[in-house]
């Protein structure tokens, strides 16, 4: 009985070894094309935490299904995302936080505002944002109050 319990713990101990070793993945056991596409990151890849070499390497696979035009727009937001002063990142990455808290109907609810905002012409697009600069902060939470209890259309998929 005591031989199957300490297996079980030596299973085990071998199990999480191994799962945190596929987090630690050497520079040289990535493929020719993620060495590429990291090949910024290949003098301090030693000391980046196994969590963001795994997220790195994630990205570098995204990269390579993408298409020539995909990585092209994607170059272009990243150049424009590396341009933002450093408080303006910081606020978008905050947002986005609190973005990711959100129940999934209300990221959904917020996607559909988005959406339906970029459909309007440019200039009406110019008048609500002027409208909504000129408010108080009261006047701001009473129209996200409003948008929020409003009665949603049902939608056919």
């Amino acid at each position: 009985m005591k031989a199957k319990i300490l297996l079980g713990v030596i299973c085990l101990l071998l199990i999480s070894s191994v799962s945190m070793a596929d987090d630690d993945v050497a520079w040289s056991s990535l493929s020719a094309d993620q060495q590429q596409v990291l090949a910024e990151f290949k003098s301090d890849w030693k000391t980046l935490p196994p969590q963001r070499r795994a997220r790195l390497i994630r990205g570098a696979d995204h990269w390579a299904g993408m298409t020539p035009k995909q990585r092209q727009q994607a170059k272009g937001r990243f150049a424009d995302w590396r341009n933002l002063p450093d408080e303006r990142r910081e606020l978008i990455r905050e947002r986005y936080e609190v973005y990711r808290g959100l129940s999934v109907d209300e990221q959904r609810r917020i996607r559909e505002n988005y959406r339906r905002f970029n459909r309007m012409d440019r200039e009406r697009r110019e008048r609500m944002r002027d409208r909504y600069r000129n408010m108080t902060p009261e006047q701001r939470q009473r129209v996200r109050d409003r948008m929020r209890d409003r009665p949603r259309p049902t939608t056919r998929d």
